[in-house]
């Protein structure tokens, strides 16, 4: 997804469901000049790091 669609659902009030390398992930930071996102998965809160926003994929 791009940068800009991956801000909108941080943004939005919706749950929308996100998966990064098919696992659901959450996203916490948008960065949208350098299209990375910092995310972690949602069965391994402790597990973040920042991936480009073009891998997420909205379900």
């Amino acid at each position: 997804m791009n940068a800009g669609r991956a801000k909108e659902i941080l943004e939005s009030m919706e749950m929308v469901q996100v998966s990064y390398q098919g696992e659901p992930i959450i996203i916490q930071r948008v960065d949208e000049r350098t299209k990375m996102a910092r995310v972690f998965f949602r069965k391994n809160p402790r597990e973040e790091m920042n991936v480009p926003t073009l891998n997420l994929i909205e379900e």
